[in-house]
């Protein structure tokens, strides 16, 4: 028979799941605001738009970029519902409710993030280095959001902890992984900026080294020339976590951490074969927010693993 606590156990953990699962729409629809060009459908304003709180006449764009701020809005507010609920289910001191309360801190900075954007008019064809500097770090915020947000839910489920002085001989190697993703994502914002603002026509039949050593020329512009290396660090980010996710495979862990570590291994085959769709397709939007989505799922598959990797309970599990 449920007991009235574990159903309150499983309602917040569907809850959390699905706050996880609406957090990753939010994020493509951000992106889709980029590739429509409709970072300015408010003009300079936040959080108003136009400088009303409803905006008049809304042109398609202006409906594009108000539908972003509601839909970011109804993020924060269940950001605070993920954080009271966890605060009322657990202790003020549980593992879940300090991630709940990680995870508003990161919406609030996400949103100030965005704020500065639109009023220092960082949108459109804005094509700066402060452009390109901003979103990496909002990046970076995304998937410092992304992941507390995933382990709000996987802990929720009952998922380990973590503890640094577990696997000494894995936990540089889940480091190098983390700190590899958050390049590759870095350098694939500043990519995305260049391809949205500086299109490649996938017609013209030129060769790869063509386009290469064209994208290359000192004639280009600074965000053409820099999409070239993303390449570059994504194969050698995927090679790293395709390894690491083989060592865990292999190694004396629980049967979780060896299920995550398959799923990290085949959403990085998967990433890899969707970026070299992106670059022949010369990345239509369509192709960027999938690119997208599999990174993100890709980074919370390793989050998780990580955690359940250095869980002080990985002692030699039976292999079915």
């Amino acid at each position: 028979m449920t007991t009235p606590r574990s159903s309150s156990s499983n309602a917040f953990t569907t809850y959390a799941w699905g706050f996880l699962g609406y957090l990753l729409l939010v994020i493509l629809f951000g992106a889709w605001v980029r590739i429509s060009f409709s970072g300015a459908g408010c003009g300079a304003h936040w959080p108003t738009c136009q400088g009303e709180v409803i905006p008049p006449d809304p042109s398609v764009k202006t409906m594009i970029e108000y539908g972003h701020r509601l839909s970011s809005g109804l993020l924060g507010i269940l950001g605070l519902g993920l954080v009271g609920w966890a605060w009322r289910r657990y202790s003020s001191s549980h593992r879940v409710f300090w991630a709940s309360l990680v995870t508003l801190v990161f919406i609030i900075f996400e949103s100030l993030i965005g704020a500065g954007i639109v009023l220092a008019e960082l949108v459109n064809r804005d094509d700066s280095v402060a452009r390109a500097i901003v979103i990496s770090i909002h990046l970076v915020n995304t998937m410092s959001l992304t992941g507390a947000a995933s382990l709000t839910a996987w802990w929720a489920s009952g998922g380990r902890s973590a503890s640094w002085s577990t696997k000494p001989k894995l936990r540089w190697g889940l480091v190098a992984v983390v700190v590899a993703l958050i390049a590759t994502n870095m350098s694939g914002a500043v990519t995305a900026l260049g391809d949205t603002l500086f299109p490649t026509d996938p017609t013209l039949g030129e060769g790869l080294w063509s386009k290469v050593r064209s994208d290359l020329s000192s004639t280009q512009h600074f965000l053409v020339r820099l999409r070239v290396f993303h390449p570059v660090i994504a194969s050698l980010s995927a090679v790293l976590t395709g390894m690491v996710a083989v060592v865990v495979r292999t190694s004396e862990v629980t049967a979780r951490a060896r299920k995550l570590a398959a799923v990290v291994g085949g959403l990085v085959v998967t990433e890899v074969v969707a970026g070299v769709v992106n670059i022949y397709l010369s990345a239509p939007g369509w192709m960027q927010l999938l690119h997208l989505f599999l990174a993100q799922s890709l980074w919370i598959a390793v989050v998780l693993m990580i955690v359940e990797t250095l869980s002080p309970e990985s002692t030699s599990p039976s292999r079915s």
